[in-house]
């Protein structure tokens, strides 16, 4: 059986969806913290069962029978979240899972100043010596990203950002698809190659993007950091979560995000979705 975790989430339940284009309803399970959120994939056959990175003993229960799992990585940092990623890994390799696989990211790195990457590099490090085949797919920036960072440019007509590097903005749709590909078939194995979207988009293209897509202009303007952290907080952005938002920005200008590599067009059978595919222009914009 294949289990995926995290399945009521954007990510996880999108790799269920094209899961099930690959493999029978019966072959397919969903761990999940509230099985009560994810009905619709019950109704079609899925076997739902409570796992919680946070209760080991959940998960041994969600992982039995396992063949395959997907880790989708805790959405926890810090060594709360170490320990919730271990935990949900070495139970898939307790349940005899054949393959352990993992939601990493192209930017892993353990001196990121972006808080999530060092966190993925540690869990890489955990799946090296978990003792099974193991697949670390590490996935192109989210451009899920992006309308949090055009969240206030819609109205404003300015794009007002820190200095950055480049990002190659994937989609969740087709990472999923490339999990659900790698779940079903041996095309993927250890650290991955960035799976990315089709090119490497600076701000200031980001900001002729939105603009395009508005039919108004949107003009790029960089901030100090001290000045963007603080227009943040005053948005109620937490203090923590400013300070993620600065470190990403950090790591970008390392060039940690700009990376483009063909693998995951090549899985796909198709290009990778560019980002002017993905732009919602709000209404009230």
């Amino acid at each position: 059986m294949i289990i995926v975790t995290g399945a009521s989430g954007q990510l996880g339940h999108a790799v269920l969806e094209r899961l099930l284009d690959r493999a029978p309803a019966e072959q397919v399970g969903a761990s999940v913290r509230d099985p009560s959120s994810v009905r619709d994939l019950a109704e079609r056959g899925v076997r739902v069962r409570r796992g919680d990175y946070a209760d080991p003993a959940s998960l041994a229960e969600a992982f039995d029978g396992a063949s395959r799992v997907l880790v989708v990585s805790a959405n926890t940092l810090g060594e709360e979240g170490l320990r919730q990623n271990r935990a949900a890994i070495e139970a898939a390799v307790v349940a005899g899972a054949e393959r352990v696989l993992y939601t990493s990211h192209a930017g892993a790195r353990p001196d990121s100043p972006f808080p999530p990457m060092p966190q993925h590099a540690a869990n890489e490090e955990v799946l090296r010596g978990c003792g099974a085949p193991y697949t670390a797919l590490r996935h192109g920036f989210y451009a899920s990203t992006i309308p949090m960072l055009l969240s206030s440019a819609w109205h404003t007509g300015e794009l007002r950002v820190p200095d950055a590097g480049p990002f190659a903005w994937t989609t969740h749709g087709d990472l999923a698809a490339v999990a659900a590909l790698a779940l079903t078939d041996d095309v993927l194995d250890g650290i991955t190659p960035p799976l990315t979207g089709p090119e490497a988009v600076t701000m200031e293209q980001l900001a002729d993007l939105a603009a395009d897509a508005a039919g108004r202009t949107i003009r790029h303007v960089t901030v100090p950091d001290a000045e963007y952290r603080a227009a943040l907080v005053e948005r109620g952005v937490p203090e923590g979560g400013a300070d993620m938002l600065l470190g990403m920005f950090a790591a970008s200008r390392r060039g940690d995000f700009a990376t483009v590599d063909p693998t995951l067009p090549r899985l796909l059978g198709r290009p990778a979705t560019p980002v002017s595919e993905v732009f919602v222009v709000p209404a009230q914009a």
